[in-house]
């Protein structure tokens, strides 16, 4: 018979396993169940994809002990540039020299590999891998899972990170509003002729925006960015069918000679992109965290952050929770989360959306509006330094861990 932990954390995935390190350096014990085999998941070649870590994220992965070993990999962000097509009119954030960097890039299959080899290190982690949940229950007492091979798992509280097609939100009877874009984001590897000094691109198209995101140098010294290009979905496949050489043409065209010559590297991937946010982040013994709770369009980057902020704060609370006494599960904590989290979450959603609508207006008047009010921002510093906060994570109600 296993025994009773404190968490059930659904989804062993890059939010759900650092909520799972994240509350085991609190003391707090926790299952995590995952259908996927980590052997795949961290093998070469199965994710393609970066993840812009902001500061706040990068403090969190400070304070449970795994920056010395991503500090390497990382390739600081020492500026983010925003402009539309190109044009006169681009918006360049650039930190102070006391803020560091406005984040660091990382490969996906790095997140996962140091997440990966920490889980299985830490003794209040159980995780099982390979496992498919057939049924879960919650009531007032705690909850339980019943796994294909025959176990059942206990705890006191039940966390859903599966992810946007979370069955444990659907089972629990979540109401949630989405939306699709009709776009795809397609994602690609580049080497470049010229240095890419730290910046982040965000160039928008009124089919999308065209995201370089720097990465360190290979072991050859070679310069390397990541790509994502949203385009429209009926234009998804033929973007991926492309040859190698009319790829990078296209790719050169829309660079505008940033880098020079461009050289695509690795296998393109794609996915669709969509909206989602829950109506509820909690519910009897249930915390919804990550992307089974909220869904939004990379335009700015922030959905893992988001998802962390989710994992600083829940931790937070239910570490405040048991210091007092309280059971894990209790009512009071989840409702201290639900209201911390919810609000800003969808404010994050919120704007991400209007982004993505309002750069997608096409027409030169369109464009020439937009370009007026970037060269505004670019002119008034606190404006400037409001985004720079925002993009950073460290605005508003920063959980502890997720603090300098």
């Amino acid at each position: 018979m296993s025994e009773t932990r404190d968490l059930l954390i659904l989804g062993g995935g890059l939010v759900g396993m650092t909520l799972a390190l994240t509350a085991a350096r609190k003391g707090i014990s926790s299952y995590v169940v995952d259908r996927a085999d980590p052997a795949e998941l961290t093998a070469e070649g199965f994710d393609g994809r970066a993840t812009a870590i902001s500061t706040a994220s990068w403090n969190l992965f400070t304070n449970i002990g795994l920056a010395e070993t991503l500090e390497p990999h990382g390739c600081h962000i020492s500026k983010i540039a925003v402009t539309d097509q190109m044009k006169p009119g681009q918006i360049d954030f650039v930190p102070e020299a006391h803020d560091g960097t406005l984040g660091r890039m990382f490969a996906n299959r790095t997140l996962r590999v140091t997440l990966f080899d920490a889980a299985r290190k830490e003794k209040l982690i159980d995780w099982r891998s390979k496992a498919d949940v057939v049924a879960r229950h919650r009531d007032a007492h705690g909850v339980a899972a019943n796994l294909a091979d025959g176990s059942e798992l206990k705890a006191r509280l039940m966390i859903a990170a599966e992810g946007r097609g979370s069955p444990t939100r659907e089972e629990a009877g979540v109401k949630i509003a989405k939306w699709e874009y009709s776009h795809r984001a397609i994602i690609a590897g580049l080497m470049h002729e010229k240095p890419h000094d730290g910046v982040a691109w965000e160039i928008f198209y009124p089919a999308g925006p065209f995201a370089l995101l720097p990465l360190n140098d290979d072991a050859d010294g070679k310069h390397r960015s990541a790509l994502v290009w949203t385009v429209s979905e009926r234009d998804g496949d033929g973007v991926l069918k492309l040859s190698d050489r009319a790829f990078q043409a296209e790719v050169e065209k829309r660079m505008g000679g940033l880098y020079g010559t461009v050289t695509p590297v690795g296998n393109r991937m794609s996915y669709p992109l969509g909206f989602h946010h829950t109506a509820k982040i909690t519910g009897e013994r249930l915390a919804l965290v990550g992307d089974s709770a909220h869904g939004i369009h990379p335009i700015a980057g922030q959905g893992l952050n988001l998802g962390l902020r989710d994992v600083g704060a829940l931790v937070e609370v239910l570490t405040d929770g048991m210091r007092l006494g309280l059971d894990i599960g209790d009512a009071q904590l989840l409702d201290r989360y639900e209201k911390w989290r919810g609000l800003d979450s969808f404010m994050v959603a919120l704007a991400t959306d209007g982004l993505t609508r309002l750069f997608g207006v096409p027409g030169a008047s369109a464009s020439a509006v937009r370009r007026l009010g970037m060269a505004g921002v670019q002119r008034i510093e606190p404006l400037k330094r409001w985004f720079m906060d925002e993009a950073r994570g460290v605005s508003g109600d920063v959980p502890e861990l997720m603090k300098g």
